[in-house]
C-alpha cells in the first residue's frame, strides 16, 4: 500500500481551504483518508499552516511520501528539516 502525505479541498468556491491528510494512493483526492494532519489556508495574508508535527515526523518516519506542495509546506514550518537531520543521524 502506497501512502501519501496530500491535501484535501474543502471551503466554498472559490475560497478553498485544505487539510493536510495522510491517505493511500489509490484513493481520490477528497475521498477517504487514513489520519488529519493540519490544514492550510492559503487566502489569509499570513497564511494558515497547522500541523501535528509529531504525527507527520512519525508518518514520514514509516516512509509515507509527501506530495510536492505538502513538501515545500512542511520545509516552511520546519519539520521537513527535522526529519532530514533524524534520517542522516540514523544513517
Amino acid at each position: 500500500m502506497s501512502v501519501k502525505i496530500r491535501l484535501a479541498r474543502g471551503g466554498a468556491k472559490k475560497k478553498p481551504v485544505y487539510k493536510v491528510v495522510v491517505a493511500d494512493a489509490r484513493c481520490p483526492r477528497d475521498g477517504r483518508f487514513i489520519e488529519n494532519l493540519g490544514q492550510y489556508d492559503p487566502l489569509q495574508e499570513d497564511f494558515l499552516l497547522n500541523f501535528k508535527e509529531d504525527r507527520a515526523l512519525e508518518w514520514l518516519n514509516q516512509g509515507a511520501q509527501p506530495t510536492d506542495t505538502v513538501r515545500r509546506l512542511l520545509k516552511h514550518a520546519g519539520v521537513w528539516a527535522k526529519f532530514k537531520a533524524k534520517a542522516a543521524v540514523e544513517a
